[in-house]
C-alpha cells in the first residue's frame, strides 16, 4: 500500500459525524431521477410533473363578459339610450353577427362578446322592452375579460419538478390536457427493528412499546409522493432483518432502529450480507446521530434512521424528504425560514441541533423545553424544527433563529 494512500481506517472515519449538509449531499449524489410515466389528470395528485406544460392557445380564447348583461358600443352610450335588440350570447353559444350602432346583444357571464362590441352594460342597469333595451349612463369599466387575459399561447404554465396539487391541475385542464407525464413514485420499504417492539393493537409484553415510527413515516413518505410499503418488523436477528429486505421490490430502504453501535444494533451488519457499501456512517446532528446512509449490492438505496421516532423524524425531514423528491426529479422548495425567538436559549454543543419548537400567532417560535429524543407528544404538537449550530452563542428573546416549518395539517 501507498505510504500516501488513505487507510480503511481512515477511509471509515471520514464517514463519520458528517455534518448535515455533507451528509446530505452525499445522499443526494446516488438519487439519480426515476423514469416517467403518463398518467391522466384524475391520477396526477400529489405527483411530480416531468414535463413543462405550455398553453397551445388564449385563455380565455375570445373576450368574454365578466356579468350578465348587454354587450352595445360605448360610443353609443349616452345619458338616455334604446338600441335595438338583435340577438343574444350565451357561454359556448356566440353572437356571430358584427355589432352594428344602435344595436345590442342580451349576454351572459362567461359568453363571447360580440365583434364590435367594447361595453357590457350589466343588466341592473338596463331595462328590456320588447325588442329593445334602455340603458342609463355607462360606468368606468367594461365588465369584458380579454382574450389571453389568463395566459397567451406559448406561455409556460407549469415547470418540470413542481408538485402537483388541486389547483395545478386544474391550470393543466384549463390548458387542454388530458394527461401528464409525472415522475415514478420512489418505491420505499419502511423496516422497523426491535426485540422491544409491538405492534399497535397487540397484546404488549411487560418489557415492550408499541412500534409508531414506521406509522409516521408512511405518511410522511406518502405526503412526498413516494409509494411506501411497510415491511413485518423483526427482531434483533441478522439473518432475519437480511431475510426480510432480500427480494423487496424498493428503490430506497428505510430502517428504523439498529442504526447504533451497541451488542443488539445489527441492521448494518445484517446487510453488509446483502453487500451494503457505506456513505455516511453517523451525522454530526442532534437528534440523530446515529443516522446512516448507503447502497446495497444491487444498487437499493438504504437509510437507516434511529430507534426513538423524534430522531427518526427529524432525520426523515432532513435526509429522506430531500431524497425522495430527488428521485421524482423536484424542484425541492426552500422551506427554511427566520423567525424572532420568543424564549432565551443557552449555548449549543458540538452537535448541530435541530429543537422541536412551535411558532407563535405573532411569529415567535419558542422550542419545548423537554427535547428527549423519546418523546412523541412533543413532535405530535410542533410544528417546526429550530436550528442551532454547532457552538452556537446563547441566544436571547427577539434574536432570529433559523426554522424549518413542518407541513402539518
Amino acid at each position: 500500500m501507498s505510504l500516501n494512500a488513505p487507510s480503511s481506517a481512515d477511509a471509515n472515519r471520514a464517514l463519520k459525524g458528517l455534518s448535515v449538509e455533507d451528509a446530505r449531499a452525499r445522499i443526494l449524489a446516488r438519487a439519480a431521477a426515476l423514469p416517467s410515466q403518463t398518467v391522466p389528470l384524475a391520477k396526477a395528485d400529489g405527483r411530480t410533473l416531468a414535463e413543462a406544460v405550455t398553453a397551445v392557445r388564449d385563455q380565455p380564447p375570445f373576450d368574454a363578459s365578466a356579468m350578465d348583461g348587454w354587450a352595445v358600443r360605448r360610443a353609443d352610450v349616452g345619458e338616455a339610450t334604446t338600441l335595438r335588440i338583435v340577438g343574444e350570447s350565451a357561454a359556448g353559444r356566440g353572437h356571430a353577427a358584427p355589432l352594428q350602432p344602435g344595436e345590442a346583444v342580451r349576454i351572459f357571464t362567461g359568453a363571447p362578446v360580440p365583434a364590435g362590441a367594447d361595453l357590457v352594460v350589466i343588466q341592473e342597469e338596463a331595462t328590456r322592452d320588447g325588442d329593445q333595451v334602455r340603458l342609463g349612463p355607462a360606468g368606468a369599466g367594461n365588465n369584458l375579460r380579454p382574450r389571453g387575459g389568463d395566459f397567451r399561447a406559448g406561455t409556460l404554465l407549469l415547470e418540470a419538478g413542481v408538485r402537483l396539487d388541486p389547483w395545478r391541475l386544474s391550470l393543466a385542464a384549463a390548458a387542454g390536457r388530458a394527461d401528464l407525464t409525472v415522475a415514478r413514485r420512489p418505491r420505499v420499504a419502511v423496516l422497523a427493528t426491535g426485540e422491544e417492539l409491538a405492534a399497535p393493537g397487540s397484546a404488549a409484553g411487560p418489557f415492550q412499546i408499541y412500534e409508531s415510527g414506521s406509522v409516521g413515516l408512511l405518511a410522511m413518505l406518502s405526503r412526498w409522493g413516494a409509494a411506501p410499503t411497510r415491511l413485518a418488523p423483526t427482531g434483533d436477528d441478522e439473518a432475519a432483518i437480511a431475510a426480510a429486505v432480500r427480494d423487496i421490490e424498493a428503490d430506497v430502504i428505510v430502517t428504523v432502529g439498529g442504526a447504533s453501535v451497541g451488542d443488539y444494533d445489527l441492521v448494518k451488519p445484517a446487510l453488509a450480507t446483502l453487500g451494503l457499501e457505506l456513505d455516511v456512517e453517523t451525522v454530526n446532528v442532534r437528534p440523530g446521530k446515529p443516522t446512516w446512509f448507503g447502497r446495497l449490492g444491487d444498487g437499493r438505496l438504504v437509510l437507516g434512521l434511529p430507534g426513538n421516532p423524534a430522531s427518526a423524524f427529524v432525520c426523515a425531514e432532513l435526509f429522506l424528504r430531500p431524497l425522495v423528491l430527488a428521485l421524482q426529479g423536484a424542484t425541492t422548495p426552500h422551506r427554511m425560514t427566520t423567525a424572532p425567538l420568543a424564549t432565551p436559549l443557552p449555548a449549543n454543543g458540538p452537535r448541530e441541533h435541530w429543537m422541536r419548537a412551535r411558532l407563535g400567532p405573532g411569529g415567535g417560535v419558542t422550542p419545548f423545553p423537554d427535547q428527549d429524543s423519546s418523546l412523541v407528544t412533543v413532535f405530535a404538537a410542533a410544528d417546526a424544527l429550530l436550528r442551532r449550530l454547532p457552538g452556537a452563542e446563547a441566544a436571547a428573546v427577539g434574536d432570529a433563529v433559523e426554522v424549518l416549518r413542518l407541513e402539518r395539517g
